[in-house]
């Protein structure tokens, strides 16, 4: 995690935001990438430095979008036995008629709460394409999803980095005021100590 940010930290802005852009890419390529991991700590160091949040926002939709649709095309053009030998132990014969029947009940709705659930998320892109939902439905609907998640994790990193100072000084306060607590609490102990020996 440290590297990580180190990594990021070193980059000038156009760089941080082509980074955002292929973790929220490859996200949906490659699932167990933590792009939100790299995103947020993206916001908390472009808050540190002449980045903005919607810079990192935008760079996020653009790579996650961009991801998403790749796995749609490829679930629509491969269909499911594609998906349940990419995903053996996610997309069994059950889990896909379970996706079928909510996406046919529930339509954009079931795509815009799936992806809000991390371990079907990356799954809904090419799931929606092998079912056959229509490109511009699923792109609307994972579009309004990622926008909504995304942004909040963006305002939230954004601000704890603009806050950074105020927050490590509130921390190292907060830690001498732990420190000068314990030293008394010693001391009272000692003092307890050294009188019940007199005694």
């Amino acid at each position: 995690m440290n590297d990580l940010l180190a990594w990021l930290t070193s980059l000038p802005d156009p760089l941080l935001y082509g980074a955002i852009l292929v973790a929220a890419f490859a996200e949906n390529v490659f699932p167990p990438l933590p792009a939100d991991t790299v995103i947020a700590l993206g916001a908390f160091v472009a808050a540190r430095g002449n980045g903005t949040e919607f810079g990192v926002w935008s760079a996020t939709m653009v790579g996650n979008i961009g991801g998403a649709m790749l796995m749609y095309g490829l679930g629509h053009r491969y269909g499911l036995p594609w998906l349940m030998k990419r995903f053996p132990s996610i997309v069994s014969p059950t889990a896909a008629d379970r996706f079928a029947e909510r996406f046919k009940t529930q339509g954009m709705a079931a795509v815009v709460v799936s992806r809000f659930l991390p371990a079907v998320r990356a799954l809904v892109p090419p799931m929606a394409g092998a079912l056959g939902i229509g490109a511009i439905r699923a792109a609307v609907s994972m579009t309004l999803a990622s926008g909504v998640w995304y942004g909040l994790v963006c305002i939230l990193a954004f601000r704890a980095g603009a806050n950074a100072e105020i927050l490590l000084a509130r921390i190292a306060e907060q830690q001498r005021t732990i420190g000068l607590a314990a030293v008394a609490v010693v001391v009272v102990a000692i003092a307890v100590v050294w009188w019940r020996r007199r005694g």
